[in-house]
């Protein structure tokens, strides 16, 4: 029998859902709460590694991400000239028979394991957030904004960078910026860009792109964080086609299709990791709520997964939720996150100096260590 019978998840990210999905497969009651109003994701493109899609397979929306998302297996590096520099088969990391990359527009994703998460009996609210919670050794009450409330034997904080749920378990976590910024558009795709490509200086640290499906794509641009938060939609629009105009090659068309102020994004890039168990008493933070990083290694939502994948196996093996399910799990996250963290953090701070030199070794590092399962 399962350590649990009923869940709580907070939070309707890729990590919430795929507990949400993991747990209700086994025949846990599990309600999910979401404060936003619908759960389609804010934002643009997102990049899945094959770690990624490995789980997304277990999941089971592999073939409605590969009919949505646009699946590759290389990688290239430009010059701002627009000169391909190398052309790199890249690690299938979740083994031979996925490719290994696929870009897809992130509200997509969301939708996919919203829906999987439904047909699985998960009870789904969105605009609706958790108040209060108290625990003691039996069980979790939960109280929402709709006034309702349940009580649970697990409570799972999938609640992103700013977690309610972490201030709620009295657990202070610093967030830092580490100076960068990025632009992010989705746009239509140009029939020459098949694959993701990089061109790491210029007027920006790395301009890139990655499809995202058969008619769109994913354009980012990466430069010294700034305050841009006061620019209207249309001025964020103009300045990221300013800064593109510095790029040649495949970036000629995709600015010429940079025309929607509506899909431009400016963010900068932010940091933490709990270091340390992620749970307190039968309350576990999982996802972003417990470790973010610059996406210069695109395995943010591949750690998301994982720790789902690796929570509720944890929590159907075992007959109760004890000390030993816990030291398990964090045996089996910290470290490989704090990697994952470390390198994606040494990356920005490489490509901020400008010596890329050490960038191809530090991603075959972490490629091996996640084509190993979690």
């Amino acid at each position: 029998m399962p350590a649990v019978s009923s869940v709580a998840v907070i939070g309707g990210g890729v990590a919430g859902f795929a507990t949400a999905v993991l747990l209700a497969e086994a025949g846990v009651a599990v309600d999910l709460v979401e404060a936003q109003p619908d759960v389609t994701a804010l934002g643009s493109g997102i990049t899945l590694q094959g770690n990624a899609l490995r789980l997304l397979r277990r999941l089971g929306v592999w073939e409605q991400v590969r009919r949505a998302g646009y699946c590759f297996d290389s990688i290239g590096l430009r010059l701002p000239s627009g000169e391909l520099l190398a052309e790199v088969s890249d690690t299938r990391t979740g083994g031979p028979d996925l490719p290994a990359t696929a870009g897809m527009y992130r509200p997509d994703l969301a939708r996919l394991l919203a829906d999987r998460a439904v047909a699985l009996g998960v009870k789904v609210r969105t605009g609706t957030s958790p108040t209060s919670l108290a625990q003691d050794v039996d069980g979790v009450d939960l109280l929402f904004s709709d006034g309702s409330g349940g009580r649970y034997d697990l409570v799972a904080g999938a609640d992103g960078v700013r977690s309610w749920t972490r201030g709620a378990m009295g657990i202070e976590l610093e967030t830092r910026a580490t100076g960068m910024g990025i632009w992010r558009a989705f746009t239509p795709r140009p029939a020459s860009v098949t694959r993701t490509e990089l061109c790491y200086g210029g007027v920006a640290h790395i301009a890139g792109y990655c499809p995202t499906g058969e008619d769109s794509l994913y354009a980012y641009l990466v430069e010294d964080a700034q305050d841009r938060s006061a620019l209207s939609p249309a001025e964020k629009l103009a300045a990221m086609r300013e800064l593109a105009e510095q790029y040649q090659g495949p970036w000629i068309e995709i600015r010429a299709r940079l025309v929607d102020a509506d899909r431009v994004h400016y963010t900068w890039f932010e940091t933490h990791l709990l270091d340390g168990p992620w749970h307190r008493g039968r309350v576990v933070l999982i996802g972003d709520a417990a470790h973010c990083c610059p996406p210069t290694l695109a395995q943010g939502a591949a750690m998301a997964l994982e720790d789902a994948a690796v929570l509720a196996e944890l929590l159907l093996a075992a007959d109760d939720l004890d000390d030993r399910l816990w030291s398990s799990f964090t045996a089996r996250r910290l470290e490989r996150v704090r990697t994952v963290v470390d390198a994606s953090l040494h990356i920005g701070r490489m490509v901020a100096a400008g010596d890329q030199s050490g960038v191809p070794e530090l991603m075959n590092r972490v490629s091996t260590l996640v084509s190993e399962p979690a």
